[in-house]
């Protein structure tokens, strides 16, 4: 914590839905600048938690209290503006007098003609002194690709929507941030940014998000809704997983102990009547909460399948020469890959480069403009889109799953039946037989996984898979893709799934090229950084050589002649080496222990290059002897 004034005191809150309990009794606190991460399962209250938190709906009972005069921003997962509003209205919605300066400023500029308008925004942004806010205003709008202010709201898509919503609270620089899902609909540039921007900022922060290593990154207090209750952790979500399965280890515990105690309070109670006339009542009265206490079960959302799916044959699917474009936008321009035998593709690049337009292709859902993509006879798709499917709210849970499908097969002719399957995606009990309509939106988005899943398809193709699901779920299901024995081609923005899931990366770079990236996200992410040092470090060298070279009149000693021209061999060598690796990581599929060598190499091979460049760029300012 940053230090001990509470921004947000939380005592006694209770909340409900008819017979419901959504959670009981909650007390908790945030510091300033303290950054907290809710983990909850979907449909136990997250979403109601931070409505009470930022005032849009009422507590059954209990009480909210944020510190005098801080201000509030929240980000909700559906924001609702005035469709009728501009953008630039539409940001700064809170006028303050920076704000309107800034407002009033933008304005001007998208009207060069007035002389006398700009003349005035420009003495009130002076007045003010409000440049490096707008400076900050424009670096929210740079990284969050928005730019068109005059655009009505009614014409932006759901994802420009979020980021206009999460720009506009960005720019307002609340004491107390409230994010629900603050990384749908992002692409893996803008969340990295956002990392930094949150972690660099002093306000305090609550959120819920299902991006583990965003979370790792920003949060480094836990709290846990669970049973109804709130449990608190100290420390990131690495820190978190350990103790809760300490915390676990523990109630295991304590239930076998109950259990054992309660096998001898069974026998007392079942001695007769006369037996126990003379007995306390307090001992009948604590056999009923030590009865209640051994039933309890420990869910852990295991999940262990030996799947037996339509196998696959020699042709899976192949991608001759595709090309797609609408209008002077391109997506491909002749692309080719022949997948092969249990693939495991992520599919990675900035939003509206295609990338959901790519897997359409694939599945029949879009035509292409040119080349030809082969499907092989026993390819069964399944297709899991970030639109879902129109779920009929009049029918049950269980229901549901039945239309697709009764079961999976396993290997050794046993089965796992739409019921277990639910029950495994924590669909437990009477929750099976619940109503749609009666469903959480992250419920329903695992329930349409669910109906993808129970066809057991040989090909899952998977279009952010993580938006809206709960990192309880979202633990199950990598746990489930892991064992997944056929083919998997994943969309997604989150990186922990990406490197657990996926060997090998399609980067969609803009203006149709596609990079074939042979290893995970973390490996292409170090490739890349290595690239652009490289780049960086050729463009700056050649000017600085040759301007140095002329000013300096000192001249190298003898040995310094012998180093200097030894120096040239090495970094020849070790470029030509560079080279090499460079070639494998773009065109060989290697293993993931060879492309860990490689990554290695090329690390070191980078350092030696950085040493010796920089030594020879010292004795070049100098003349011969």
């Amino acid at each position: 914590m940053a230090n001990d004034v509470n921004v947000l005191s939380v005592e006694g809150l209770s909340k409900s839905f008819g017979a419901r309990v959504l959670f009981s009794d909650l007390t908790f606190g945030l510091s300033q600048g303290e950054k907290v991460a809710l983990i909850a399962k979907n449909g136990t209250g997250k979403t109601s938690l931070l409505n009470i938190l930022a005032g849009l709906e009422s507590p059954d009972k209990g009480l909210v209290t944020t510190r005098k005069g801080t201000r509030v921003g929240f980000l909700q997962q559906e924001p609702s503006f005035d469709k009728d509003s501009t953008v630039l209205n539409t940001l700064f919605l809170n006028e303050n007098p920076i704000n309107t300066a800034i407002k009033n400023y933008e304005s001007a500029l998208l009207h060069p003609e007035d002389g006398e308008r700009m003349e005035k925004a420009l003495n009130e942004m002076e007045r003010l002194n409000a440049w490096d806010a707008e400076s900050n205003f424009k670096q929210i709008l740079s990284k969050l690709h928005l730019s068109d202010f005059d655009k009505l709201v009614r014409h932006l898509s759901g994802g420009q929507l979020k980021r206009l919503a999460l720009a506009q609270m960005l720019i307002e620089n609340p004491e107390f941030l409230i994010l629900d899902e603050p990384t749908n609909h992002l692409d893996v540039e803008m969340i990295e940014w956002l990392e930094v921007y949150l972690k660099q900022s002093n306000s305090a922060l609550l959120m819920v998000t299902h991006d583990r290593y965003f979370l790792e990154s920003v949060c480094g207090t836990i709290l846990e809704l669970e049973d109804q209750t709130i449990y608190r952790y100290s420390g990131n979500y690495s820190y978190y997983l350990e103790k809760k399965d300490e915390r676990i280890q523990n109630q295991k515990a304590q239930i076998a102990k109950a259990k054992n105690l309660f096998v001898k309070e069974l026998a007392w109670m079942r001695s007769t009547p006369q037996a126990r006339t003379g007995k306390a009542k307090y001992r009948i009265d604590a056999f009923k909460d030590l009865k209640q206490k051994a039933k309890q079960k420990i869910n852990e959302d295991s999940v262990q399948l030996d799947m037996k799916m339509e196998r696959l044959g020699s042709k899976i699917v192949e991608m001759h020469k595709v090309k797609k474009a609408y209008d002077d936008f391109t997506i491909l321009k002749g692309f080719d890959y022949t997948f092969k035998r249990f693939d495991r593709v992520g599919i990675v690049g900035k939003n509206g480069v295609g990338k959901s337009t790519f897997i359409k292709m694939i599945t029949g859902r879009e035509e292409v403009d040119g080349g030809k993509i082969i499907i092989g006879d026993t390819i069964k798709f399944g297709y899991f889109g970030q639109q879902g499917i129109d779920l009929k709210e009049d029918k049950r849970v269980i229901e549901v799953v039945k239309e697709f499908g009764e079961y999976i097969p396993l290997n050794k002719g046993r089965k796992l039946t739409a019921s277990q399957l639910l029950e495994r995606f924590l669909f437990e009990g009477d929750a099976q037989y619940t109503y749609v309509s009666k469903l959480s939106g992250g419920e329903k988005r695992r329930l349409y996984l669910l109906t993808v899943l129970i066809q057991n398809p040989n090909f899952l193709i998977l279009d952010e898979p993580t938006n809206d699901l709960d990192l309880l779920t979202l633990n199950v299901l990598e746990e489930f893709l892991l064992e997944y024995p056929g083919c998997l081609l994943i969309v997604s923005h989150d990186r922990f799934l990406l490197d657990k899931l996926t060997d090998h990366l399609f980067v969609f770079q803009g203006n149709g090229e596609v990079k074939d990236f042979p290893g995970t996200y973390l490996e292409y992410k170090i490739y890349q950084a290595d690239k652009e040092k490289t780049e960086k470090l050729r463009n700056q060298s050649a000017p600085v050589k040759k301007e140095k070279v002329k000013k300096e009149k000192t001249r190298r000693s003898y040995k310094e002649e012998i180093e200097f021209n030894q120096l040239g061999e090495d970094l020849e060598n070790l470029e030509k080496r560079k080279q090499e690796i460079t070639l494998l990581f773009e065109t060989v599929t290697t293993d993931a222990e060879e492309l860990q060598k490689l990554t290695v190499e090329m690390n070191s091979l980078m350092e030696a290059l950085d040493e010796k460049e920089m030594r020879w760029l010292e004795l070049s300012e100098l003349d011969e002897n």
